[in-house]
């Protein structure tokens, strides 16, 4: 672990130095990691729960830093009522009951943290592992692409009422609040019947809702599992998660800036889990094909693979690949780097390889470094007609094959030093 550690810091520090080379990758004048994310939470001690929430919150309700919260079964804000919590305030999903916190269409929360003071969702146990607790839902009601323009989630969640679990409308310009400065640790819990949680769903949601500055580390599930909706995701982290770090489905219209996700070969699911999964359906038969498909813009994305040894976990299969695009799905990816996969994208083999389909999945000033194979087709392993495409010069995009030691040069960061400090304190850490 003191190896992934180390080379986590150099990788970090390289994604900013590179901003000073190329302008890709995670970029900031000021280190924007700083102070609110936690690369140990395992480490952390948040105390003994001063206060129960369960059932059903149908009435504006506030939390408050000086307690610490436990989320007993499943939690939902309902009735249009407003969930306010103060910056600094801790809630931890119970284990027994599968902790889970469902802010329900026409609801709100107003998780509103500071770079110095972040609202943390985490585990209650005292050795806290993956998927330890349910996630946070958000479902709003902005369109998606199903039949009928709504769905539900599931998860065995057991609400009072099959509406506290709707979402999905017609109004793009929904409002679920704001969520910013948040952490969430440990979640992604499996359940028999529904698979994993995530860390955080958000379904529906509108353009109205801020989600900024969202760290998901150590989840079972997904991170970030956007179902339809049309909204704004910047500055998010997704650290060391079983299932993908972000994934977009059913019509999402969403972008994305400025992110990181750094994946452990070690930890990842045994079905192969990728930083992006973009995709407008699972099942075709459920989906409206006249309504939008889903859309990913991502620009300024650091994507990662920290492995002790690539080459050999890449041959006995621990390595996939970065981003999976299924058909009917678009994504305008630039100015982002993509480092040590499986190939670096793979494309659904559905999707014909002409004009028309490559015109919806742009690749532009990236940064493709040290994966096994750039851009290919599913079950192809004949990239010609791909590789012609995107390495055409009019896209700008850079690969390399070096190991990230030798290709990210080490620059003077004396106008950085808020950067520097950040890396030093990860690496001192020596984690786990």
């Amino acid at each position: 672990m003191k190896n992934f550690t180390q080379t986590l810091c150099l990788f970090l520090l390289a994604a900013v130095n590179l901003f000073a080379q190329q302008e890709k990758g995670i970029i900031g004048t000021t280190n924007w990691l700083n102070n609110w994310t936690e690369f140990r939470p395992n480490h952390v001690d948040y105390g003994e729960p001063t206060q129960i929430l369960s059932g059903n919150i149908s009435q504006d309700t506030k939390l408050f830093k000086k307690d610490t919260y436990l989320l007993l079964g499943s939690v939902f804000i309902t009735e249009g009522a407003t969930l306010t919590i103060e910056p600094g305030t801790v809630i931890l999903g119970d284990f027994k009951t599968n902790g889970t916190l469902v802010v329900t269409k026409g609801s709100k929360i107003v998780a509103d943290g500071m770079e110095t003071d972040p609202i943390i969702f985490s585990s209650n146990r005292s050795v806290k592992k993956e998927g330890d607790w349910g996630g946070v839902f958000i479902l709003g009601d902005a369109p998606i692409n199903k039949f009928g323009n709504g769905s539900s989630v599931n998860y065995g969640l057991r609400p009072t009422s099959f509406e506290y679990i709707n979402y999905g409308g017609e109004n793009v310009e929904s409002d679920s609040g704001i969520f910013r400065y948040v952490r969430i640790e440990f979640a992604g819990k499996r359940t028999k019947e529904f698979g994993f949680f995530n860390g955080l769903t958000l379904a529906g949601v509108g353009k109205n809702t801020v989600v900024e500055n969202v760290m998901v580390s150590y989840c079972e599930g997904n991170s970030f599992n956007v179902v339809g909706g049309e909204f704004n995701m910047t500055q998010m982290v997704s650290y060391r998660t079983s299932s993908d770090d972000y994934k977009f489905n059913y019509g999402a219209q969403c972008s994305i800036t400025n992110s990181l996700a750094i994946r452990s070969p070690y930890v990842s699911g045994a079905d192969g889990s990728r930083c992006m999964y973009i995709a407008s359906y699972e099942d075709k038969n459920e989906v409206d094909l006249t309504k939008k498909g889903t859309f990913v813009k991502a620009e300024n994305l650091t994507l990662v693979n920290v492995s002790d040894n690539l080459a050999s976990d890449i041959e006995v299969g621990l390595v996939k690949e970065a981003l999976y695009i299924a058909q009917h799905a678009s994504l305008e990816m630039s100015k982002s780097v993509i480092s040590g996969f499986n190939p670096a994208v793979i494309l659904d083999d559905n999707i014909t390889i002409n004009n028309k389909n490559l015109d919806r999945i742009k690749f532009s000033e990236m940064y493709f470094n040290n994966c096994n194979g750039n851009i290919f087709t599913e079950h192809n392993s004949n990239n010609e007609d791909l590789e012609n495409w995107y390495g055409n010069r009019a896209f700008f995009n850079v690969y390399s094959k070096g190991s990230d030691s030798e290709t990210f040069i080490d620059l003077d960061n004396s106008k950085r030093p808020d950067f520097r400090l950040r890396i030093n304190k990860i690496y001192a850490s020596n984690a786990d």
